[in-house]
Order: structure tokens, then C-alpha cells, then sequence
């Protein structure tokens, strides 16, 4: 499968986006690997939201969003395809 990554270096120091990246490595189905970006902030025993977006967007549309659910909820998680 082919695709394009976006090197790591265009993330560091992005204004008003202060969230840690994490990464899982999932099976193409043609023998290779994709890497899936997502966050997890917040209490970890809080209840689970899953915040989805479409392409071209990113995590970063939901930065100002994030900290407002993990202070009320607890917990947010966003996934990156």
C-alpha cells in the first residue's frame, strides 16, 4: 500500500497544541504497516470519547476542545488515520 507521512519535525512546537503523541502500528494487508497517530488525555478510569475527523483535517481541529472535555469528563481520545 502506498502513502505519505508527514515527517515528525512539522509537529514540534505547534502552538496551542501541547498533547503527546502516540502511535499504533496496524497491518496494511499487503504485508506492510501504517502507523495511526492518536491521543489520550485525561484520568484514564473516566468515561472514553472518541473524537473522529476526516481527511484532509487533523487532531489539531479539536485542540481547543480537548482540554475543556478532559477537565469535565475526564478523558479524550482522538484518532489520526
Amino acid at each position: 500500500m502506498e502513502f505519505l507521512r508527514t515527517v515528525n519535525s512539522n509537529f514540534v512546537n505547534l502552538l496551542d497544541y501541547p498533547f503527546t503523541a502516540n502511535y499504533l502500528l496496524v497491518d496494511d494487508g499487503e504485508g506492510g504497516q501504517l502507523r495511526i497517530h492518536y491521543l489520550d488525555e485525561g484520568d484514564k478510569d473516566a468515561e472514553l470519547i472518541l473524537l473522529l475527523h476526516g481527511e484532509p483535517s487533523w487532531s489539531f481541529l479539536y485542540r481547543k476542545i480537548i482540554p475543556i472535555l478532559v477537565e469535565g469528563l475526564g478523558l479524550s481520545l482522538d484518532q489520526t488515520l
